[in-house]
């Protein structure tokens, strides 16, 4: 089985109850609907005086009562597809978010933000159709069959006529189902492609305005249009040639049956109300509309499948159930080693001891590994070789709330992410120290509902949009790591930034990446970074006497 199969499975089964529910409204209605010819037909029968006519009244009641089921039925098959294909939706995108936010950020990276999002959106809303479409799948062989054994009770000849525009069926749907499956991937693949350079584009709108590229990247946007063309025009052409193909056969093999009923009415083996009812089962068998709407429905269910699936395919990255013990925040990282797509060495073999409650600046230039090592050494990412351990307990062994609690994170560009600012700052925790800490508390104090702003209605610099990152950072417990996160401050906040993050009172071990000499200046001890390797870990007045070293900070 597939990874689609088995997410298709998964998305029955999120549907719940109403699967089995959908299921027994398609059989009802198809039993209702296979009546009510032969109930028409008796029905007819009796008042042609083929049947004794006092059986009209009672016949035509039945006629009346099917078609209230058949009416019934189909409109809580409506209601219920609908209800069944959300209840799908819903858990698929859960389950997708989930897996998404548990990935390792190189891996969630290799795919453009546009095609994440286009999966999310409308391939998870096609595969969420699964249950209703494999109800549909299941039920719709039950009319052709159905009138196949009662064209066949009525007259044998009826039903060997019936067999041979079946086959011709089962001919042209196979051909559809190819055709179509290939089609509507491609065009999935091509509309990721879209939205992933649309929303690239989006996010370095002002750079592009800037610059004056803007028709240059409209052109690059719009570069997978052609293919999304092609593939949806093949789309529709197959689906037209089936449906003229279908509309071809449907009134061929009524025809024959017209034909061959004709002869037996003549011959006396038939009643005009049995030559009614082969008709109607042979316009029921025969009519190809259900059948390609199913069929080209499952095809978008499988492909909307395959897309989710190549995600959750990725795996996760593992955690273990370990908490820390007490300790001074001990950072170490032994022989750590990180490689590029390509092969080459991003940090070679990078030994670093950093003891508890140190202040650590790590400097350099361009390209040396700075912010790899910031990111290994809270597990933002795993080192590819080697081994991260905070008081002797490895990174990777941590359960993730041990490693939430002892960790925070400060970015150059954060991200902020809540329903409000204090949300955003203190999580579960009170925001207002925190927002003082990183002296936010006083542009929060200007807000309309202070703590409780909602984020949305929010018109942030860049610099306070720094700082509430940095706010949310330090409700590390045991390791804080800064990842350039006051570069956006302006001279006298960052320096207010600054004092509170490497005061005395700070017990917490810090890393910190920078480009300033007076944040190295400030620190316990410096990481000089070069190459992807350490060259040297001391005090910056030590290092400062090197001329290489020096030249780390000039302009």
């Amino acid at each position: 089985m597939t990874p689609a199969d088995r997410l298709a499975l998964r998305a029955v089964a999120f549907a719940g109850w109403w699967t089995p529910t959908l299921g027994v409204l398609a059989v009802v209605e198809t039993a209702a609907e296979l009546a009510l010819p032969a109930v028409l037909g008796r029905a007819v029968d009796a008042l042609v005086g083929a049947a004794p006519r006092s059986s009209s009244d009672r016949w035509i009641a039945v006629v009346a009562v099917l078609v209230l089921v058949l009416i019934g039925t189909r409109a809580a098959q409506d209601y219920g597809g609908g209800a069944a294909g959300a209840r799908s939706v819903a858990a698929l995108r859960h389950t997708l978010i989930r897996h998404l936010f548990a990935l390792d950020p190189r891996a969630a990276a290799r795919r453009p933000v546009g095609d994440l999002v286009g999966r999310l959106v409308g391939q998870v809303a096609d595969a969420g159709r699964a249950a209703p479409t494999v109800v549909l799948a299941g039920s719709v062989l039950l009319p052709p069959l159905g009138s196949l054994v009662a064209l066949t009770l009525i007259d044998p000849w009826l039903g060997l006529t019936f067999v041979a525009g079946l086959l011709l069926l089962a001919v042209l749907l196979r051909r559809f189902v190819s055709e179509a499956s290939e089609a509507v991937a491609g065009y999935q693949r091509a509309q990721g492609d879209l939205a992933g350079r649309l929303v690239e584009a989006l996010a370095g709108a002002r750079t592009i305005a800037a610059a004056g590229t803007a028709e240059r990247e409209v052109a690059r946007v719009l570069t997978p249009l052609p293919e999304l063309r092609r593939h949806g025009v093949r789309t529709w052409r197959v689906l037209a040639g089936a449906s003229a193909r279908g509309a071809l056969l449907n009134p061929l093999l009524q025809l024959a049956v017209v034909a061959v009923g004709g002869w037996s009415l003549s011959a006396g083996r038939l009643t005009p109300g049995e030559l009614l009812a082969a008709l109607q089962y042979a316009a029921i068998g025969a009519g190809l509309g259900a059948a390609i709407s199913a069929v080209n429905t499952a095809v978008r269910v499988r492909a909307g499948c395959a897309r989710a699936a190549e995600v959750l395919d990725e795996p996760v990255r593992r955690y273990g159930d370990r908490e820390l013990p007490p300790g001074p925040g001990r950072l170490d990282l032994r022989g750590v080693g990180i490689r590029g797509d390509d092969g080459r060495p991003l940090l070679d073999r990078v030994d670093l001891r950093v003891p508890g409650g140190t202040l650590l600046a790590v400097v350099g230039p361009s390209g040396a590994g700075k912010s790899l090592l910031a990111a290994v050494a809270g597990r933002l990412r795993d080192p590819d070789t080697g081994e991260v351990t905070l008081d002797g307990v490895p990174l990777r062994g941590l359960s993730p709330a041990a490693l939430g609690r002892a960790v925070g994170y400060g970015f150059e560009r954060p991200v902020l992410v809540g329903e409000t600012v204090g949300a955003a700052v203190g999580v579960d925790a009170d925001p207002v120290p925190l927002a003082r800490a990183a002296q936010v508390h006083d542009v929060v104090r200007l807000l309309p509902e202070r703590y409780g702003t909602p984020l949305a209605d929010l018109a942030l610099s860049g610099g306070e949009r720094q700082r509430l990152g940095l706010a949310r950072a330090l409700r590390a417990e045991r390791l804080l790591v800064l990842d350039d996160a006051t570069s956006s401050l302006d001279t006298v906040t960052e320096h207010r930034v600054v004092d509170a993050l490497t005061g005395p009172h700070d017990r917490r071990t810090r890393v910190v990446v920078s480009h300033r000499v007076g944040t190295a200046a400030r620190a316990d001890l410096v990481a000089w970074m070069d190459g992807g390797r350490v060259r040297a870990v001391a005090p910056h007045r030590v290092l400062w006497r090197d001329p290489a070293y020096r030249a780390v900070f000039r302009p």
